[in-house]
């Protein structure tokens, strides 16, 4: 059985909470070369779309991509954007959503759990005594 990404279905319940609750969910996309997004709205090598069913037409978040029509200055676009480019999705009016870290903190926080459980199993080692007599201190 694959491991399937819990990333889409987080995107969807969002999506859903958003439309649920009468709020306008936008999605943060990181932008990269091979995206093919209009270029003219990337800021800080990321962009935002309104995905709210006001904004795009034909909306569709499966487990590979969000795709969706929408009209940028007046001409249509069809987009596909892959789920592993979405940084994260909100409601633009509470600003509450959920924010997915980037595959360079994915990879730093894999490391991090590796050295933690590797120390961990080191203090579940059983350590030598040292030899000696006990020492007490008495604190007032």
């Amino acid at each position: 059985m694959s491991d399937n990404s819990t990333k889409p279905y987080l995107i969807r319940s969002i999506y859903e909470w958003c439309n649920d609750s009468g709020f306008t969910p936008f999605v943060s996309v990181k932008a990269y070369p091979e995206l093919d997004v209009p270029m003219q709205y990337i800021k800080n090598g990321e962009i935002v779309f309104n995905i709210s069913a006001n904004a795009v037409h034909a909306l569709i978040i499966n487990n590979e991509s969000i795709s969706f029509d929408a009209r940028f200055n007046g001409v249509a676009r069809k987009l596909n954007i892959p789920i592993d480019a979405v940084k994260g999705i909100f409601a633009k009016e509470v600003n509450q959503g959920i924010a997915f870290p980037s595959e360079d903190e994915e990879i730093k926080n894999e490391i991090a759990i590796e050295k933690s459980s590797d120390s961990v199993q080191n203090s579940l080692v059983a350590q030598p005594k040292t030899s000696g007599k006990p020492k007490l201190r008495i604190i007032k």
